[in-house]
């Protein structure tokens, strides 16, 4: 099976910027699709961004185009997420997912490997 550990997570003050990484080990194959989602406290999990094995297709969310850069080194088997312009509705604690499907599907029942998170706090 395949394991996901995030990292990078913490505390940011709005209008900075955090990356967060996932390490992905185990039965993990580059072909795999990497997607963030965020939960924020009392919302449902949403999509942030995915990107596909060659980096060259990508997906995001309305509310974080522009300022959200999704990237991966297939070489670590690790995908970032460069968050610039935070926000305090940035806050949330997000999550790195993989699927088998080669497709950046913004659908999280799709993904089939989940990581257990990490805190993203953006203060005013």
């Amino acid at each position: 099976q395949v394991q996901l550990v995030e990292s990078g997570g913490g505390l940011v003050q709005a209008g900075g910027s955090l990356r967060v990484s996932c390490a992905a080990s185990g039965r993990f194959f580059s072909s795999y699709t990497m997607g963030w989602f965020r939960q924020a406290p009392g919302k449902e999990r949403e999509f942030v961004a995915a990107i596909m094995w060659s980096g060259g297709n990508t997906n995001y969310a309305d509310s974080v185009k522009g300022r959200f850069t999704v990237s991966r080194d297939n070489a670590k088997n690790t995908v970032y997420l460069q968050m610039n312009s935070l926000k305090s509705e940035d806050t949330a604690v997000y999550y790195c997912a993989a699927n088998i499907f080669g497709s950046t599907i913004a659908t999280s029942e799709f993904y089939e490997h989940w990581g257990q998170g990490i805190q993203v706090t953006v203060s005013s």
